[in-house]
């Protein structure tokens, strides 16, 4: 198909604009303010009952986060939310709009986590941040009204990486116990040549996320680690684990025209043959990013209430 009407006027829209330059050729700091700039395009998100910022323990500092309470009257089931952008770009405030609709739909608590960026922290430090934080919120989510017996975890990008890393990471641990994996068009593969999906070739162009992009993101992210032995590690290439059984049930959402489309599609499949329970949505027409587009693209409103749905099931 083609790129979605409403996804192509945005996309011409900003090519309009005579100063702009794909994400690969910025500095980081550049990137970041860029991405900031389209999260504030489309306006707040829905209110919730309650938000608040706090700081958490972590492997080398405390670690932001922000909780995002519903209405009502708890303990609330726990999402903990890491948020995308190639483990480069990306924050509190660029999926703050995304967590207030998965509080309201999924009726839970949100705890977004301000994980370690590259390159100044260069991976393992986003992976031990999630997993720091996934462990706080098990021992203390009680203290923010939460019911740690209820927990699940979601990202989209690189933020479904860290989802499906931590997810494996407290199966092999035997704990924390998780009811619900959400995983939005998630990277969970290292593989900056792309050859190994088809998608990586076919979609390399974007819009968005381009091949030259998911290369800048990873050349931070790794640095001048070794590639080839980090392709078969399943803190980044989740997709190379020995075992998917015994994960917990998991949406998983594709994009048509993402690079990333084929990677998710094939864990899903994994976590499938797996005995897994999974859920597979591929959006036509869509590309990277577009679950930050809600409310301007109809396909972007329309992920968030099937997520939001989704999770109330695994709580119930």
């Amino acid at each position: 198909m083609p790129l979605d009407p409403q996804l192509q006027s945005i996309v011409d829209a900003m090519a309009q604009n005579p100063d702009a330059r794909p994400t690969h050729e910025l500095e980081p700091a550049e990137a970041r303010e860029g991405y900031r700039a389209l999260a504030d395009l489309f306006g707040p998100g829905a209110e919730v009952g309650k938000i608040s910022d706090r700081r958490i323990p972590g492997p080398a500092g405390d670690i932001p986060v922000r909780v995002y309470e519903p209405a009502g009257t708890g303990p609330f089931p726990i999402l903990v939310f890491y948020h995308g952008g190639g483990f480069v770009i990306g924050d509190l405030d660029t999926h703050d709009k995304e967590c207030r609709a998965l509080c309201n739909g999924g009726a839970c608590l949100v705890v977004a986590v301000d994980y370690r960026l590259a390159p100044e922290h260069r991976f393992p430090a986003a992976v031990e941040d999630a997993v720091a934080a996934l462990e706080w919120v098990a021992a203390e989510g009680a203290s923010l009204g939460g019911d740690p017996s209820r927990l699940a975890v979601g990202g989209d990008s690189a933020g479904g990486n860290l989802s499906a890393v931590v997810a494996q990471h407290a199966r092999n641990r035997r704990g924390p116990a998780l009811r619900f994996q959400l995983l939005v068009y998630p990277t969970v593969q290292l593989d900056c040549a792309g050859e190994r999906f088809a998608s990586r070739k076919e979609n390399a162009a974007g819009p968005f996320l381009m091949h030259e992009t998911i290369n800048y993101f990873m050349g931070h992210y790794i640095g001048d680690a070794d590639e080839q032995a980090l392709m078969a590690d399943p803190r980044i290439s989740p997709i190379r684990a020995d075992s998917f059984e015994g994960l917990p049930p998991a949406l998983v959402v594709t994009a048509e025209l993402d690079p990333l489309r084929d990677e998710g599609e094939a864990y899903a499949r994994a976590l499938e043959k797996a005995g897994v329970p999974v859920t597979l949505r591929r959006y036509d027409g869509m590309a990277h990013v577009f679950f930050q587009l809600s409310p301007a693209i109809g396909a972007a409103t329309s992920l968030l209430d099937e997520a939001g749905e989704a999770l109330r099931r695994a709580f119930a």
